[in-house]
């Protein structure tokens, strides 16, 4: 099998420091080498760039990727944005399906190797079977499907429970996109519904992700069972007097322990007790940081020096253009790079390679740039560099 090297400026391994002039060597679609460069004999010199691995995008939601710019405002309150997001969803002029495609496109153009997809039931599953079959090392993206299920009462959750079953079913038999769980969030799920998901997880070893400690107006609602996420859900018809909701983002956090791996989605608001649960259970679960939708929102300081310092696992989303105004993964990296001067930069270039990879179950093939792992890169210009 022939061996071909690509030749960069600079290669971030991410494994390793980063290499001047460093070149990547492929055989197949495995990496066979890298190293310094010098003259590097039969490599292709693609001049004033880095290589780095191809990024893991861990939180997206490609279906609300019909926007121009963002839901509302800066510092919209979390209730006012979730009504945009809903009536978006259900007007008659809003494409999903245009919107995923189009996404899949962007992340690939940005250097994605693979994403974690939040789908709802229907979702465009020829579209990700497609961009799985493309043959360029620098386009194709694996996905991981992330079914969202909805469960606010009794009856609805154990349809979504059905419906989790057929989804994983299906994807263990396609082979070109993985399947996973999604139980949306702590005011959008009861309790049997988590626990199920997880349950279900353990069994077949698939990851499961959930919305959680995202918002105040969520810890409000799990604390005192009012405020602006209830009255929502009365206009939705989806509250339920007395249903089993628990108090505390920890008590979700406790039913996510179960799963075979778990994604901690947002975490902006978690507390010190929460972080050290999850810090001590690093070799299962993860939480996912999107720095923009952050942002967007004007949440209090994100916690991600607690969460490293801790020892918790951190990779980084995107979130969706509802809330972020594109799908760059390395726009993120600026982002938090900005945001948290403390950290260094490499360490939060690693959260959106290996950090992604290892809280999607896929760190043994994607992350970092070392012999033996798929030769998925991401070959971006030096103006964003971390030098």
């Amino acid at each position: 099998m022939t061996v071909h090297g690509l030749k960069a400026r600079w290669v971030f391994p991410i494994a390793g420091e980063p290499l001047r002039d460093g070149v990547v060597w492929i055989e197949g679609d495995r990496i066979a080498a890298i190293g310094e460069g010098g003259r590097a004999a039969g490599a292709r010199d693609l001049g004033d760039v880095a290589i780095l691995p191809g990024l893991v995008n861990a939180h997206a939601h490609l279906e609300l990727g019909g926007f121009s710019q963002p839901i509302g405002r800066p510092g919209i309150p979390f209730v006012e944005w979730l009504h945009g997001v809903t009536a978006s969803r259900h007007s008659g002029g809003y494409d999903a399906v245009d919107a995923v495609r189009r996404g899949l496109a962007e992340s690939g153009a940005a250097g994605v190797a693979a994403l974690a997809e939040i789908a709802q039931p229907g979702w465009p599953e020829q579209l990700f079977r497609q961009a799985a079959d493309r043959s360029s090392a620098t386009a194709r993206i694996d996905a991981t499907v992330f079914l969202e299920l909805i469960g606010p009462t009794a009856e609805r959750a154990a349809e979504a429970l059905r419906l989790a079953e057929r989804h994983i079913d299906q994807g263990q038999r396609a082979g070109s996109w993985r399947p996973a769980l999604s139980p949306h969030a702590p005011y959008s799920v009861r309790a049997q519904l988590v626990e199920g998901a997880c349950r279900l997880s353990a069994e077949r070893r698939f990851p499961v992700a959930m919305h959680l400690a995202e918002s105040r107006e969520e810890l409000q609602l799990l604390e005192t069972g009012t405020g602006p996420l209830r009255e929502f859900l009365e206009n939705l018809g989806a509250w339920t007097a007395g249903a089993d909701r628990r108090r505390r983002p920890l008590d979700y956090l406790e039913m996510l322990a179960a799963a075979d791996r778990a994604l901690v989605v947002h975490g902006n608001y978690l507390a010190r007790d929460e972080i050290a649960f999850l810090a001590d259970r690093r070799e299962t679960m993860a939480v996912v940081y999107c720095p923009r939708t952050h942002a967007w929102f004007q949440h209090t300081a994100y916690p991600l020096e607690a969460m490293l310092a801790s020892g918790v696992r951190v990779a980084l989303g995107t979130d969706s253009r509802a809330s972020s105004p594109n799908l760059n993964l390395l726009e993120d990296v600026r982002c938090a790079i900005q945001r948290h001067p403390s950290v260094p930069k490499s360490k939060i270039l690693e959260l959106a390679t290996l950090g992604g990879a290892w809280a999607l179950g896929l760190e043994a093939e994607l992350g970092t740039l070392e012999p033996g792992k798929r030769a998925r890169l991401a070959i971006v210009p030096l103006d964003w560099a971390l030098l």
